[in-house]
This record gives C-alpha cells, structure tokens and sequence, in this order.
C-alpha cells in the first residue's frame, strides 16, 4: 500500500483570483429560475441577452480574514453614524428634507470596498443601491466550486452569528421591517410603489421587475412608476385609484428636491407614506463629504469615539478630502494620486481619476461640491477575458450584511460595459 499524499495547502484568495478560470454561472439553470417568474421568456431576454455585461460567468476569491475586516470596519462605521454629534456635523450641508426623523431605517446600503495590499480600504457608502435582487437570482444559478475551496456555492456566505436564509426571505423581512417601525404591528402592508425616474428606461429595470415579482407574492398589490405618477391628495399618497402605503425608492434626487418629485415629497413630510431609504438615509450615510468626517481622526477623538473604532476607521477608509479652490495648486500638483468624486454623486456619474484629468475638467470641478480620495488600485480577477478590477460590495441593513457581492470591471470606474465583467458572487476562503 502506497500512503495517502499529504493534502496540499489551499491556496489563498490573492492566487485564485489569478490562477482560476472556471465558470461558476449555471445558464439553464439561470433560465429555469427566470422562466418559472414570468413564464414568456421575457426575463431571461432581458437579463442575459440585453445586458450581457451585467453577471460575470465567474466566482471571485476574498479570504475570510479579508471579510472580517470589512464587517468590523461596517460596525465602526455604523457606531459612530448614529451619534448624535456626527449625525449634527452632516446634517448641516443635507437639504432640507432630511432633517425631518423618520422611524424606518432605509433599504440596502451599499458598502464600497477595493482590497489593497495592506487590507480592505472603503470607498464609499451609498444608499438605494442597486443589484441585490439581481445578485440574490444569481446566487441560485451558481455550480459549485471544486474541491480545493471545499464544494462551496458562491454567494452562500455564512456570516457570523445569523442563521443563513435565502436572500430574497432577509429582503422582504427588512421591507416589512421598515412598514412596523413606522406603522406599528397591527397595520397591514397592502401596497408598494418603486419609484424611479423613467422607470422602464433604466439600465435595473428587470430589478425592479423581480421586485414586483418578490412583493406579490406576499400579496402586495405593487406598481413601478415614475414619480410624476403619484398624486398626493386626501391625506394619502395615490397612483391612479391605488393609495399607496410604502414607497421602495430608488430616485437618485435623493433630497426629493426636484419638481418631478413634489407629491412624493409632501407625502413623506407629512407622514402620509413610508418611504424607503429616505432622504435622512443619503445624509447620515452616503454624501460622499461624510467619509472626510468619518477618517478624520481629530474629529471623531472631539466628539467622544474610542480608540480602537478610530483606527479601524482611520486604517479602512481610503483617505478623503473636501477640494477647496484655495487650494487648487496643490490638488493640481497630487491628481494623479487622486480620484475626485461630487459629494453627492453616484453611480461614477462625474467621477473622474486624477491622471486622467484635463485642465477644462478640473476647474469645473473647482466650482462644484467635490471630494478628492486618495487612489487606491484595486485588486485583480484575471481571466480568459483578461484582467479585470474587483470591487466588493455589502448590501447592508441596520448594520447587518445580507448579501456580499463583488463587481468586476476595465477602466475607471465600475460600468457594467465590460465583456466578462458585471456581478459577480464571492467565495470566502477560510
């Protein structure tokens, strides 16, 4: 008898990322999921053959000390959010409309995460962030991995301390979560409204269809709409003939502050609808000004924040600065360590990297509210594709992680114009 071999060490994450080519994307089983919601076909058309470049075919690797990191460096984040005297310091350059307290906490927060060489760097927070739902049908049409990271299915992530269900069952909790805390246990949720602008015309428009999908079948009669379409009259928030009690609100007017945005508006402050995330939501977490607040280790020490929260701060969150006119030689002189973001930005929309930077664009940004990050490369997925960047994302609810994804990506920023690129799910390697 010859002995056993001795088993080979797993390789770790920052190796799987560049040596492993398989695909993980289980198509027909994709197809079946998407078939079994809608029936015609129409689903599947739209997510796999429209936006090819929304899912990537392939897992992406993170070892579990990496996810450790991130979810302790959330829960310091999210420590020092709810003090009153940070939430005083944001609030002052918030419109007007978040400063009105709301019970409801707000929907899927979207942690940012590159990985650099001395750890996981956040770079930013954003509220109403989208692909969850996407990600949750994903994480069902996964094969799973091969022996070397244990037969595990991507995206099936065991989180400390909470029991593992399926995304879709931890969503709509959280929504119900959101109708009880502003209408207490006895009020039945009967009806929903997604808000967006130009709905059907957005490039999440089949997320908003899963949505639907989710919400009915809990029996809530739910419509999509642009914000045009919702009236608001007799003490009620209307589409058509159908009052509505909970707004899912994916606007990126994310003050309600636009014309189109009225009727939402008074509805809101009048406490007519529950409206998830809100206004207070974006302010407190998601203004891209806040992460100079939230690195800025004089001021948290000032305003009461123990050591150890500030260092994991100071330590995760990739160095943020205000860009100040007066100062436009010396961020001239260091853009090409830089990435300027507007502080109320999102998506990359105007988000520009300092080497790439024109003259004409950095003095338009001069004028503007502005951020300046310092730039940290992200990590790579290499595959037959080619070398994309990775980032991570965690979509997040009352600082608990429901579902951690990753995007992969060429050029600047995250685009979902890349081939092989998009979603991706992630394995956690212990």
């Amino acid at each position: 008898m010859h002995p056993h071999p001795e088993p080979e060490q797993t390789p770790n994450a920052e190796q799987l990322n560049s040596d492993c080519r398989c695909s993980s994307l289980n198509r027909a089983a994709l197809r079946r999921e998407l078939n079994r919601l809608d029936g015609n076909g129409d689903l599947y058309r739209m997510i796999a053959k429209e936006r090819p470049n929304l899912f990537a075919e392939s897992a992406v690797f993170i070892d579990q000390a990496c996810l450790d990191q991130q979810l302790a460096i959330i829960a310091a984040l999210e420590r020092v959010i709810a003090l009153p005297a940070y939430q005083q310091q944001v609030l002052r350059y918030a419109p007007d409309a978040a400063r009105f307290l709301t019970k409801a906490h707000g929907v899927f927060l979207g942690y940012d995460f590159h990985l650099s060489a001395d750890g996981p760097k956040l770079i930013e927070i954003n509220s109403n962030a989208g692909g969850a739902m996407i990600n949750a049908l994903l994480i069902s049409a996964q094969n799973s991995c091969c022996e070397i990271v244990g037969n595990q299915q991507p995206g099936t992530i065991k989180l400390s301390g909470q029991d593992t269900q399926p995304a879709e069952t931890l969503f709509i909790d959280m929504f119900y979560r959101e109708w009880s805390a502003e209408r207490g246990l006895v009020a039945p949720l009967r009806s929903i409204a997604i808000v967006d602008e130009d709905p059907e015309n957005q490039y999440l428009w089949p997320e908003f269809l899963l949505f639907k999908h989710l919400f009915e079948q809990q029996k809530i009669e739910t419509v999509i709409c642009d914000p045009e379409a919702l009236n608001y009259r007799d003490g009620a928030l209307w589409h058509g003939d159908l009052q509505i009690d909970l707004v899912y609100n994916r606007l990126t007017d994310f003050g309600l502050e636009s014309l189109e945005c009225q009727a939402l508006r008074e509805a809101y402050l009048a406490g007519a609808a529950v409206l998830t995330p809100h206004p207070r939501n974006h302010a407190l977490y998601a203004d891209k000004r806040n992460l100079v607040w939230l690195g800025n280790d004089d001021f948290l020490r000032t305003i009461g924040v123990d050591e150890h929260t500030r260092t994991l701060l100071r330590e995760g969150i990739a160095h943020t600065v205000l860009v100040d006119a007066q100062n436009a030689d010396w961020f001239w002189a260091e853009r090409k360590q830089l990435f300027f973001k507007p502080a109320k930005g999102y998506g990359s929309k105007a988000a520009y990297r300092g080497d790439k930077l024109t003259r004409r664009v950095f003095e338009d940004i001069l004028q503007h509210d502005y951020v300046a990050q310092t730039l940290v490369k992200p990590s790579e997925r290499h595959l037959d594709a080619g070398e994309l960047k990775l980032d991570l994302r965690h979509y997040v609810y009352q600082g608990q992680t429901q579902l951690l994804c990753a995007r992969l990506y060429q050029g600047q920023t995250t685009n979902f114009r890349t081939p092989g690129g998009g979603f991706a799910q992630v394995v956690v390697i212990p």
